[in-house]
């Protein structure tokens, strides 16, 4: 199975905020696989469809415990702060710092379309608010201060040009 482009920062399609999977069937399991092996590929430790062209809340996190495949994926519940460095296959070579829950509650379907509920604490929990941030449209550099902004605003104005002309040259 071939792996997907990840899209990056400055592609409209990661400020969107996804539809919801109405079914889980072939395509939505497809899919799913595909992201884990793009996200592994990549060495990230998860992946949402937007950041691969798809425009629908799913998502994959793999922290090191075990592959977790999430549909329609919804925070019941946080605990707790956390401040951690994090980044983003969508924005390479960014590192920020983010301020979030230290332990969340997350329910979804899972790729039988079967109600689960997942409960992760520490990175888990983080990984998990960051990928379920992006089925909204929200990256990491959403939370980053005014002077951590200005230190990464030339990477970010690289980035840009290059989803430019992407867009361009493919014409999308």
């Amino acid at each position: 199975m071939a792996v997907y482009r990840i899209r990056k920062y400055g592609e409209p399609i990661l400020r969107q905020k996804c539809e919801r999977v109405k079914s889980v069937g072939p395509r939505e399991r497809e899919i799913l696989e595909r992201m884990a092996e793009t996200m592994y590929e990549a060495d990230g430790i998860g992946l949402a469809a937007p950041q691969v062209g798809i425009d629908e809340q799913l998502i994959v996190v793999d922290v090191g415990e075990g592959l977790i495949k999430l549909i329609n994926p919804l925070i019941l519940l946080k605990e707790g702060e956390s401040v951690l460095e994090e980044g983003c296959l969508s924005l390479p070579e960014i590192v920020v710092r983010v301020k979030r829950a230290k332990k969340v509650w997350v329910e979804g379907w899972n790729e039988d379309g079967k109600r689960i509920t997942v409960q992760g604490e520490g990175l888990l929990a983080h990984a998990l608010q960051h990928e379920i941030d992006h089925l909204s449209g929200i990256l990491i550099v959403d939370y980053v201060d005014f002077l951590e902004r200005i230190t990464i605003e030339g990477r970010l104005k690289e980035l840009e040009r290059e989803a430019e002309k992407y867009l361009r040259a493919n014409k999308i």
